[in-house]
């Protein structure tokens, strides 16, 4: 399966943590999240308010260069709005 959209960061206890968000609908997002020091990639752990916030950002940059089509920026809009309720 094809990875939509994918970054790493580092954690602060310097563990880097890869996320990874897929649409295998056009009304669904999957969720995923792999620790450095882990085996398995995570599909449980719901995301927090800070990769609602890097998603938005990167699906609205991807949004602009024409990657992405509008529907998606409006489905992850909708999506953060109704799991942060804001």
């Amino acid at each position: 399966m094809k990875a939509d959209i994918e970054w790493t960061e580092r954690l602060e206890d310097r563990v880097k943590r890869k996320v990874r968000i897929t649409f295998p609908g056009k009304t669904l997002m999957k969720w995923q999240t792999k620790r450095s020091d882990e085996e398995f990639w995570d599909y449980d752990t719901p995301p927090t308010p800070e990769d609602w916030d890097n998603i938005v950002e990167k699906v609205d940059i991807l949004y602009h260069r024409r990657r992405l089509p509008y529907h998606r920026l409006e489905l992850v809009k909708k999506l953060r709005k109704e799991a942060l309720g804001n």
